[in-house]
Formats: C-alpha cells, sequence, structure tokens
C-alpha cells in the first residue's frame, strides 16, 4: 500500500511537471530570428562620395566600420592595420537599400504553381497565416537583389484578401532556415488590401465580398471580433495571479491574435491601396478601431491625398511609373513619388517599392525615375533627398530605422559601394556590406550561392562560405 502511495505520488509530479514544461513551451516566442552576421571586416573607405540615407550629401569623405556598426564619417579618418583600406575615390557609398514590398520567396523563381504560395485566397480573412512561412530560402532572386545593393526587404502576403496575414522582415542573407535570416527585433506587419483584388477573387466564388462596400464591411467585422477578444485578454491579464488560476485564459485564436497585436501597436500595417478615396477610408477605418496604418502600397493615387497622409504620418510606397495596367490604376502620374515626398512643406514619407522580382534589383534607376519625374514637374528635390525613397523612409515604414537605413555612427553597417553616382543608369553595386560582413564583391567574384544555384544553375559557382 505505502508503495502504491509513493507511485501515485510520483506519477502526479511527473505529470505536474509536465505540464509546467508546455505551458513555459506555449509561452515562449514562436518563430523567433536565429540570425548571426558573416565574419565582419573591418573598413576604411577612403575618399568616397556619399549619401547618408537622412538627406545629406558627403563629398571625398571616409567612412570607417568595425564590429559591424559604423564607427565614423569625415575627412581624413586614420587607418591602422585592424583595417581593411578600400580606395573608394570618385566613387560613391549609399546605405543598403531596402524594398519594404517583395514577394521573393513566396513567389520564388522558377516560377511554377507548385512555388505560388503568396495568397490564401480561401476566405476574405486570413490574419493567421504568416508569409516567413511560405518562403523558399533557396530562391535564387535573394542573390540577385543582393547584386543590386538589397541588403534587407519586407516578404508580404499577396493581395487576394481583405486581410491576408502576416509579412516579415529579412537580411539578405544566404541561409538555409528562416528563422535564421529575419530581421532581429524587427515587428512583424499585417498586410490588408483595398478595393479591386479582394472582391474580384471573392465575388467571383459567391462569396462576400463582391463589392467595396462589402470589402469595407468585412475589414469593420474582423476588427470588432478583434476588439473583443483583445478585451477578454486584457480582463484576463489585469487579474492578480490568485484569481487567474480561479478564471480561464481566453483561448488562443491565430487570427484574432495578430488583429489583436495590431490594436496593441506591436504589429504594422502595411495595406495594399490604389484609391485616393478608399485610402481616405481606411483611415476612417484606422480611426475608428484606434490602430496606425503605417504605409499605403502602391498607392497610384497618393498624390491626390499627400497632405492626408502626410498629416497621419502614413508612408506611401509607389512604383516610379507603373500605371494603367487595371481600373484602378488608370490615374496615374510620373510625379507621384514626388509629390507625396514634398506635401505639408516637405514632411511627407515617400517610398519607391518594388512588388517585383525584377524590379528590387534596380531600385536605384526606378528612384532616379521617379526623380527626373519629380524635377520635371518643378520640385527642388535633392539625389541625397531621394535616397531616402530606398533606404531610410522603407526602414521607418518596417520598423527596423532605429538599426539600418542610414549610415549614422552606431547603426549596422549595411552599406553599399557604387561604380558611378547610384542615380546613374551605369552606376553598378561593386561591393555589398550586410552587418559589416561582405556580402558582394563583383571585382573579387565573392557573390551567395544557395544549393539550388549550385546543384541546378551553376555547380562551379565559388558559394559564400560562412
Amino acid at each position: 500500500m505505502k508503495n502504491y502511495k509513493k507511485l501515485k505520488t510520483t506519477t502526479l509530479f511527473i505529470i505536474l511537471l509536465s505540464f509546467i514544461n508546455i505551458s513555459s513551451a506555449a509561452n515562449s516566442i514562436p518563430f523567433e530570428s536565429t540570425y548571426e552576421p558573416m565574419p565582419q571586416t573591418n573598413t576604411l573607405f577612403k575618399g568616397a562620395n556619399i549619401y547618408d540615407g537622412e538627406g545629406n550629401e558627403f563629398l571625398d569623405t571616409d567612412l570607417l566600420i568595425k564590429d559591424g556598426k559604423i564607427i565614423a564619417i569625415g575627412k581624413d579618418l586614420p587607418a591602422s592595420s585592424e583595417f581593411t583600406v578600400v580606395d573608394a575615390a570618385g566613387k560613391w557609398i549609399t546605405p543598403g537599400i531596402i524594398d519594404i514590398h517583395s514577394h521573393m520567396g513566396v513567389y520564388s523563381a522558377p516560377g511554377v504553381t507548385t512555388s505560388s504560395d503568396g495568397n490564401e485566397s480561401t476566405s476574405p480573412v486570413t490574419a493567421d497565416v504568416w508569409a516567413e512561412h511560405s518562403i523558399w530560402v533557396q530562391d535564387p532572386q535573394f542573390a540577385l537583389a543582393l547584386k543590386g545593393g538589397i541588403t534587407s526587404f519586407h516578404v508580404l502576403p499577396g493581395s487576394a484578401n481583405l486581410i491576408g496575414g502576416r509579412g516579415v522582415t529579412a537580411k539578405n542573407v544566404q541561409r538555409n532556415t528562416i528563422n535564421s535570416m529575419k530581421f532581429p527585433n524587427a515587428p512583424h506587419s499585417l498586410k490588408m488590401a483595398c478595393g479591386e483584388n479582394p472582391k474580384r477573387v471573392y465575388g467571383n466564388k459567391s462569396q462576400a465580398p463582391s463589392t467595396r462596400m462589402g470589402n469595407i464591411a468585412g475589414y469593420r467585422k474582423s476588427w470588432i471580433k478583434a476588439e473583443a477578444y483583445l478585451s477578454r485578454l486584457d480582463e484576463y491579464e489585469s487579474k492578480s495571479e490568485e484569481a487567474k488560476e480561479l478564471s480561464y485564459k481566453p483561448t488562443r485564436d491565430l487570427e484574432l491574435e495578430t488583429l489583436a497585436g495590431v490594436l496593441r501597436g506591436e504589429i504594422l500595417i502595411q495595406n495594399h491601396c490604389y484609391r485616393a478615396e478608399e485610402m481616405a477610408m481606411m483611415i476612417d477605418i484606422a480611426n475608428e478601431f484606434d490602430y496606425k496604418i503605417t504605409a499605403f502600397h502602391h498607392a497610384v493615387e497618393a498624390y491626390k491625398v499627400a497632405d492626408l497622409l502626410a498629416e497621419n504620418n502614413i508612408c506611401a510606397a509607389m512604383w516610379a511609373d507603373w500605371g494603367g495596367f487595371k481600373h484602378e490604376a488608370y490615374d496615374m502620374v510620373q510625379a507621384n513619388v514626388a509629390i507625396v515626398d514634398q506635401a505639408k512643406n516637405g514632411t511627407g514619407c515617400a517610398i519607391v517599392h518594388s512588388d517585383d522580382a525584377v524590379g528590387i534589383q534596380h531600385l536605384n534607376q526606378e528612384a532616379s525615375k521617379a526623380l527626373s519625374a519629380g524635377l520635371r514637374a518643378g520640385f527642388k528635390i535633392t539625389k541625397a533627398r531621394a535616397m531616402k525613397w530606398i533606404t531610410s523612409n522603407p526602414a521607418k515604414a518596417a520598423g527596423i530605422f532605429d538599426q539600418t537605413g542610414s549610415l549614422k555612427v552606431g547603426k549596422n553597417a549595411d552599406v553599399v559601394l557604387w561604380s558611378k553616382n547610384p542615380f546613374s543608369v551605369y552606376a553598378l553595386a561593386e561591393k555589398v556590406y550586410i552587418d559589416g560582413a561582405i556580402a558582394f564583391d563583383k571585382e573579387a567574384g565573392i557573390e551567395p550561392s544557395s544549393d539550388f544555384d549550385i546543384g541546378i544553375l551553376n555547380p562551379n559557382k565559388n558559394r559564400i562560405q560562412e
């Protein structure tokens, strides 16, 4: 009998211990970044021309990076044996380019149906899905983007849904898992979509929404559910530890968990939206439910509401000259980016994005086209200011500006050395550094290769050894 009681007590202890471990695991952060930088090179760039990504230009200036960080910018910086010296005379240096709107990895190359993983078009609201869970890390497009100076990029789900799921920011490094590419401490985003796409996808399936008013009703219903869910969570969290033991914690709901993250300010809204009046309506919905829109994407008619966007501190991520390819994209003007940039006495937040596997390879040229259109329209915008459109502004929209997006002492050494002024069509990225590590060197033949590249495309290509 005593042995039985001892066995019973031991069993109960094991069960209790297992429960504690399960509870602990459930409270851990899922899919956390495991990113570690490549071997870093302490480097002194001598005599470069520099755009710092915050609107400033420095000519014949040195840049010093050490231990993955920018430590000095100035004239005649002293060299020492611990630094590799790069003669950058006559060349240009910029921050690493950031694309706020990419589908690399979720629409990977080669573009076959089995790798079309960007749209979970099974329901108008799929806030429970995460783009990172579709990313194929062997996508050859990453390396091609790197050659265009892309050091970080934000991957979004597609635009089939009213609410399409979470987006993720990644470092442009070749790794075998997405967690080891994820930008540390970068917030998730939530992709939403206005207008034609969701109503076409679901209207054709005899589902709601089939109209733009159906779109608006769908958003509002979702936020009402999210508010109720968040209220239950907050009520539970406000209880004492003793009271919590006597209460039931609200059951996890992946869809509502994401929406509640937006309402708490932890997840950033990236909103696909073309028309001016729809952007204004989305701002009204954000005000109704007290959340913040970070950026409107594509935003072909942003120029019509540029002041409204600036007043609400909302960025517009736009193409330089895409338009007319569908009805809601007809009313495009080439000065769109410049008009947004100059709104409210130059307080607007303009971004040039790609949304395209080829466009991401030359975002510097896309920014140059947008700048030229702005100058033709009579705006006095410098190249140094236009550099913000592909560096600091997308960094702000991705929630990583404290770490990257400009060349400032203490920030990550995400640096591109260009053969010419990057606004020239002839400019090439010669060297690309990510966290102070050489990720691409055109002259030395250093470039990343995925296992897919090596095994299928070019078995003789050298791969960066980490």
